[in-house]
Order: C-alpha cells, then sequence, then structure tokens
C-alpha cells in the first residue's frame, strides 16, 4: 500500500512524503477499506506539525477522512456485520492518507446515492457538524435568521443548505466577492463582507432590524456577533479559524439576554451516541431529498497522495472553498 506516513514531526506539508507499506490484513474488530479519496481538514495541518491536540504515537499515518471501498468485513463478526464487501462508504478515523485503511463500522455511513467518492469524502465531519450546531445547540426554528459566519467554508456552505432546508433565512460574511458568489450558490439570502463594517447590514437584513436569531461562528466571530444579534438570540462557537480565542466580558451576555453554547462534535461519540445516530438519520435523509449537495471545491483537482502537500497548502491559504479532495488512485492506474 502507499500512505503518507510520519516517522516524525514536519514544519509543514511541504516535508510529507509517500512510501511503500506492507498492505493492511483484515482486521478482527475493523472493516479493511480501499481509500478511492481523501478530504483534507485544517486539523490535519496542525496534527502534522504536533499542534493538534490529539498527538499520535510515532510513526502514524496522516488524515482523517475518506470514502472508499470496503474490500473485507472484521474477521470477528460471525454475523449481523452492517456492510459487506464492496459496498461504498465514508468515514473518519486516523490513516486515511493511504490507498487502505481499517476501520470501526460506528465511523462509517453508506454513501448517498449519485455521489461520487471524492464527493463523499468530505462528508464525514462538516456536515453534522452544521446540523448539531443549529438543531442540538442552537435549538433552530423554521423561518430563524441564521448569520454564518466563513460561510464560504465546507462547514459554513453545510450550514448554509441545512438551514435553507429547514425553511431559515441565511445571512452568510465571507471575506471576497468569489467566496460571496459560492455562499449564494448554495442558497444564502443575504451575503456580507466580513472585512468590513458586517454589523449593521446584519441587523437590516432581519424584521423590523432585531436582529439575528442564531450566529454559527467558526471563526471568533461572536463579541461582534453580539451587536446584531436579537435579545433571546443564540450563538454557537464551532471554532477558531481566524487564530485568535476571544475573551468576552460575560456582562455581554446578560445585558442581551443570549445563550452562547460550543459545540464539539467529535465527543458526541463517546458521550451521546443516540444523537449521533439521529443527526445522521436527518442528514442522510437531506441528503436523498437533494437538499444537501456535495461541498467539493472544483476549481482544481488533486490525484495521487503525491499531491497531498499542495492540497493541505492551498486549504491552510484560507483562499479556496468547500472541501478540498485528493482523489486515490488504486492499482496499476495510480501515479504513485
Amino acid at each position: 500500500m502507499k500512505a503518507i506516513q510520519l516517522q516524525q514531526l514536519v514544519k509543514g506539508p511541504d516535508e510529507l512524503t509517500v512510501s511503500d507499506l506492507p498492505d493492511l490484513e483484515p482486521s478482527p474488530d475493523k472493516y479493511l477499506i480501499k481509500v478511492h479519496a481523501a478530504a483534507t481538514n485544517f486539523f490535519d495541518v496542525l496534527q502534522i506539525q504536533g499542534k493538534h491536540q490529539q498527538k499520535p504515537p510515532l510513526p502514524w499515518i496522516a488524515g482523517n477522512e475518506f470514502a472508499g471501498e470496503i474490500v473485507a468485513q472484521p474477521t470477528a463478526t460471525k454475523s449481523g456485520s452492517k456492510f459487506n464487501v464492496g459496498d461504498k462508504v465514508f468515514g473518519a478515523t486516523l490513516g486515511t492518507f493511504a490507498t487502505q485503511v481499517h476501520v470501526e463500522e460506528v465511523a462509517l455511513r453508506p454513501m448517498p446515492d449519485g455521489w461520487s467518492y471524492a464527493q463523499a469524502s468530505g462528508l464525514f465531519y462538516t456536515a453534522p457538524t452544521a446540523y448539531a450546531a443549529l438543531i442540538l445547540r442552537a435549538r433552530a426554528q423554521k423561518g430563524d435568521y441564521v448569520l454564518v459566519h466563513g460561510a464560504a467554508g465546507a462547514l459554513g456552505l453545510a450550514a448554509i443548505q441545512v438551514s435553507k432546508a429547514l425553511g431559515m433565512h441565511v445571512i452568510a460574511t465571507v471575506n471576497s466577492d468569489d467566496k460571496g458568489k459560492i455562499a449564494k450558490q448554495f442558497g444564502a439570502d443575504y451575503v456580507l463582507d466580513s472585512t468590513k463594517e458586517w454589523e449593521k447590514e446584519a441587523l437590516e437584513c432581519t424584521p423590523n432590524k432585531r436582529g439575528v436569531d442564531i450566529v454559527l461562528d467558526p471563526l471568533g466571530m461572536i463579541q461582534r456577533s453580539l451587536k446584531c444579534t436579537r435579545w433571546d438570540g443564540r450563538l454557537v462557537v464551532i471554532g477558531f479559524a481566524a487564530g485568535e480565542i476571544e475573551k468576552i466580558p460575560t456582562n455581554r451576555y446578560l445585558l442581551r439576554n443570549v445563550n452562547v453554547a460550543g459545540l464539539f462534535w467529535g465527543m458526541y461519540a463517546e458521550m451521546d451516541p443516540d444523537a449521533v445516530v439521529s443527526v445522521w438519520d436527518a442528514l442522510l435523509g437531506l441528503i436523498a431529498e437533494g437538499k444537501v449537495k456535495p461541498m467539493m471545491y472544483t476549481e482544481q483537482e488533486f490525484v495521487g497522495l503525491e499531491q497531498m502537500p499542495d492540497a493541505l497548502k492551498l486549504l491552510a491559504s484560507g483562499e479556496a472553498w468547500g472541501k478540498i479532495v485528493v482523489e486515490v488512485p488504486q492499482g496499476k492506474e495510480s501515479k504513485l
């Protein structure tokens, strides 16, 4: 098999290399899967540098999200496996920047009809995070006005689509005209320039300038968002991709009578697995109805693990939109 294995931590994506490793064997408790596409995440860039909270023992194979084809079921399972050999799936586990990977059943979902491996490979993290932020944390309802920051990113595009599918109005903030066009294409009702004073504009988008009902923030924009949040609004902290963790006086929450909630979707599998099932049931239903579509970046193709450094650098630059994916050729057709 081919894989991007780290023998030591690196300073950045340019130092990643592709290695030849022994093929994986069937596992007692995990599916053996042939990887056809691997998606990139910002935390992949942090992890290879040792800057992420999850620090696997060396050596380890990079990557956390993928889509592929099942080659072998868990050998210790006598009956009742959810997936069969040949099934197309997407999911998440450490070690996806490779041609093969072992994955537990709980971390797999069936690939949506009509979706390619590349399109499905970036679905596992972003879509449920957006849905959980809206429904589990913000208690969003039909008719709400939702302010989505970083709206042209994969999470933002998922949030736009889920909000619209559930009957909400979306105000999107982006940092360029091109990203604004993307946000509009995915359903945003209003697009605001995040490099300018957008707070007043956001107020004007709402009935009687009352303010937004919900804020979804993966960047670190809560303090500014309080200026355009209505009384009794709900704000969800999803991340700090802008680079700074905000320190906000709590009296601001009291005076505005708002709820500020945090979302760490990855912990739901451990702390509330029933919620994971319900979120995925709802999401896959929306996907089947065509209300949530692929969010894959399409302006540049990345084919072969040797192009993973370029994909990660583009992701880290903040210049792209959507989910950046690398297709992983198999067998003789591989360029590796």
